[in-house]
């Protein structure tokens, strides 16, 4: 079920809605979410879509969040530059989230999340965005990459977290938002045993080292580029009666992804079929790297004499 979202914040640098993500879901810090960032992150299974809100509180009917972002996992997608994502550093949470399921499995095969309370105004690949004033060249950019010390001795620490920090010294860590210092994210799971965690505590950053940050950009110095083109977008009929099906269809140069709103969501091909209940305004939307295009489509529907 598509449910519709009302930004709060960053609505310009948000994929518009609607999304799948229940009423129902998670929120970060459940059962009891306070006023911490307040993430909800929703992965489509049959789709290879992930969506992903921060600052989320459920309504009636609907969302509001200050941004949300669609990332489509058979893509090699980034952000708009500048833009920000439900991260403060433009990038996706849950692919760089530890599992109790890969630990369980033995090995985590990514780069794992993490922040820190001061960070520099800039930002490096992948990132796309920035969340600082700060142009202090000893606080690290948005997007910036550790690594654990291949010296540095694991044999002290439990199974689990040995599963962490190697990790750690095979994929290294990626700065993804502010928050407390070198701080990484888990999924909830209730087989997390936060004791433990803890003992990771005890890794310093001087365990770490830099991997070579390069080019460090900032909202003046960000790669520019074409926009989508809509070529063109259309419907197979503009009166049909309620509940009758149209085919709406369309062509796009130079995007990463498509989201028909209302009533689709993100899409990927060029046509999808609507069974729109009153007078509806579709609008397609087109994203890259360097921005998002959007074209309405007045469509009119008619109920049976």
């Amino acid at each position: 079920m598509l449910t519709d979202i009302a930004f709060a914040a960053y609505g310009d640098e948000s994929d518009p809605g609607p999304m799948p993500i229940p009423l129902t879901a998670p929120i970060e810090g459940y059962p009891n979410p306070g006023n911490g960032d307040r993430h909800v992150l929703v992965l489509d299974t049959a789709t290879c879509f992930l969506y992903e809100m921060d600052n989320s509180h459920p309504l009636a009917s609907s969302w509001t969040a200050d941004s949300a972002a669609v990332w489509d996992l058979l893509a090699n997608e980034q952000r708009p530059w500048t833009w920000t994502s439900a991260d403060a550093a433009g990038l996706p949470i849950f692919p760089a989230s530890c599992a109790t399921t890969k630990l369980l499995a033995g090995a985590i095969h990514h780069a794992i999340r993490f922040t820190v309370q001061t960070s520099r105004a800039g930002f490096t690949p992948p990132a796309s965005h920035l969340a600082s004033s700060s142009t202090s060249a000893n606080n690290l950019p948005m997007g910036a990459k550790l690594r654990l010390k291949n010296s540095f001795d694991v044999s002290g620490y439990s199974a689990a977290n040995r599963v962490i920090l190697n990790a750690m010294k095979k994929y290294g860590l990626i700065m993804a938002d502010n928050g407390s210092n070198l701080f990484i994210s888990g999924a909830p799971d209730d087989r997390w045993d936060n004791n433990d965690l803890h003992v990771l505590g005890k890794v310093k950053a001087s365990d770490f080292e830099v991997v070579q940050i390069g080019p460090v950009y900032t909202n003046n110095t960000a790669p520019t580029g074409a926009n989508p083109q809509i070529v063109s977008f259309g419907a197979s009929g503009t009166n049909v009666s309620v509940g009758t099906s149209v085919t709406l269809s369309w062509q796009v140069n130079g995007a990463a992804y498509v989201i028909v709103s209302p009533g689709a969501g993100a899409l990927r091909g060029t046509s999808v079929s609507v069974f729109p209940t009153a007078t509806t305004t579709y609008t397609l939307y087109a994203t890259n790297a360097f921005a998002a295009s959007c074209l309405p489509l007045p469509s009119r529907f008619t109920r049976p004499g």
